[in-house]
């Protein structure tokens, strides 16, 4: 398992952290759409204060993960439900 020492830009400070290489793109790209997030409620609210950027960004972060839970619930359940019933239906052919 090898490890790169990397340097994460959000907002306006530098993170240097150690990401396995494997996880590298996805760890950029998660903080690209932070920076993006950043950016959009800088020009929409005309907001400067770094505190308040993030945490609107954290918020609206965990306003998406919660739907985004709710519809892999959702997701499982028919999945569940539809697999039951192709067992059901194998059950009684046998």
């Amino acid at each position: 398992m090898e490890t790169l020492s990397i340097r994460l830009k959000i907002g306006d400070r530098e993170y240097p952290m150690k990401v396995k290489a494997e996880d590298e793109a996805k760890i950029r790209h998660a903080g690209k759409l932070i920076n993006d997030k950043i950016k959009r409620y800088r020009e929409e609210f005309g907001l400067d204060d770094r505190q308040d950027l993030l945490a609107m960004v954290a918020f609206d972060s965990m306003v998406e993960s919660m739907e985004q839970n709710t519809i892999n619930t959702e997701d499982s359940e028919l999945i569940k439900s539809s697999v039951i019933r192709i067992n059901e239906q194998l059950s009684s052919l046998l």
